[in-house]
């Protein structure tokens, strides 16, 4: 347990670089305590010859809705796939997030993804499968809770967003989206 906090306030902590912001880093601290009481122990069941963790179930659904939108890309369609995520992150379900060093400490940062037009982008998946997916890319990865993930997107300044399965059922949530799947009134 107290490597798993030392973990997630590490990746505060990079993340915000100072302390200039520690009420930005105590709220966000409490969040990822918060998390790490959903990760003591990870509930590993077996479902379609697949070990899955029981926090991933339902994030097929996800997956699915967003490969009907890459099929029919859509207002209706991506509105369908923003309430699938919406209902999975109000179950409690959980992303899997790529975790990386920091260069000049012992820090780690979520991983980053650099789309093409130069913008930064958190890393997330549905699923085990889908972080696989990317060969050696992702070194290590935590099980996160969504809706602090999407809370804690929406804190972060360097990032755009989350790209969601980054290698196949991929959706970008930038923080319009992030915002509306919240359900925030300013959206």
């Amino acid at each position: 347990k107290f490597i798993l906090v030392f973990i997630l306030m590490a990746v505060v902590l990079t993340a915000f670089g100072s302390t200039k912001q520690s009420r930005r880093v105590h709220r966000l601290c409490k969040i990822f305590h918060a998390m790490q009481k959903k990760c003591i122990e990870m509930r590993v069941i077996m479902k379609d010859d697949k070990k899955i963790d029981e926090s991933l179930l339902g994030n097929e659904k996800i997956e699915e809705a967003i490969k009907l939108l890459q099929g029919e890309c859509t207002q209706e369609m991506l509105a369908h796939t923003l309430t699938v995520i919406r209902k999975q992150m109000r179950k409690g379900g959980q992303f899997i997030i790529a975790v990386e060093p920091y260069i000049s400490s012992e820090k780690i940062n979520i991983g980053v993804v650099q789309s093409p037009d130069g913008l930064k982008w958190w890393s997330a998946f549905t699923s085990f499968d889908e972080e696989l997916k990317g060969g050696n890319e992702v070194k290590s990865t935590f099980l996160t809770d969504i809706e602090q993930l999407f809370k804690s997107a929406l804190e972060v300044g360097e990032i755009s967003g989350i790209i969601l399965n980054p290698w196949n059922r991929t959706i970008m949530l930038d923080k319009k989206l992030i915002s509306i799947i919240l359900g925030n009134e300013n959206s």
